[in-house]
């Protein structure tokens, strides 16, 4: 999972509420497998286009500015739209800077030792031809296709110790039934900072072969 990411700390998704719900829209996925009695699914993101922002010294704020910035205006705007899809010409007036992007849950980030990053995910009716490029030059555009991974899903915080708790489950799950990482575990988190912890959706996900 190249540019995909490790490591999700609070996530400030609009319309979050105390108990969890959210207007912003999710990742599509098709479930492959679930375990039973077990929060852990084998899925396939068909298709993704990431945007993604390498975090500094001051960490996720940094870039979680930034990338705010860009599904908030920042971006040369998708113009192109109106020519490749007839269909939006009428439901649509597309400005040639500063196209306003809905926010898609969850937020990634990726903590390796030689970069870190952070990225969201762009709405599901996104390519990597009509995503708005960046106008910030520090922002990258990529492309996800046929992503497999092994998921867990928990409540809480995403507290270190409970995030390696779900890693260990997953890891031990995946050698009980046969399959192999092809990747760092990634950490998600789906919910505002103002949702109480037994109410957030929290996941650990790890590419596979």
């Amino acid at each position: 999972m190249k540019a995909f990411l490790m490591g999700l700390a609070v996530v400030f998704l609009s319309g979050c509420s105390i108990v969890g719900k959210s207007n912003a829209e999710t990742v599509p996925y098709t479930l492959i497998t679930a375990a039973d009695n077990e929060q852990i699914e084998v899925r396939n993101y068909e298709h993704m286009v990431l945007v993604s922002a390498n975090m500094g010294s001051d960490g996720r704020n940094d870039a979680f500015r930034a990338l705010f910035r860009y599904i908030s205006g920042e971006n040369e705007g998708r113009a192109e739209i109106a020519m490749t899809a007839p269909v939006m010409m009428e439901s649509e007036s597309l400005p040639a800077e500063g196209s306003e992007i809905p926010m898609t849950a969850p937020v990634f980030m990726e903590r390796g030792e030689e970069r870190s990053q952070m990225s969201f995910v762009m709405p599901a009716e996104f390519t990597l031809a009509t995503t708005p490029k960046p106008t910030n030059p520090n922002l990258q555009v990529s492309e996800l296709r046929d992503h497999k991974v092994a998921a867990i899903r928990f409540n809480g915080r995403l507290t270190e110790s409970n995030v390696a708790k779900h890693t260990e489950m997953l890891l031990t799950w995946m050698s009980e039934n046969g399959y192999v990482a092809a990747g760092e575990p990634v950490e998600a988190g789906y919910n505002g900072p103002f949702t109480l912890p037994m109410f957030r959706r929290n996941e650990v996900l790890i590419e596979i072969e």
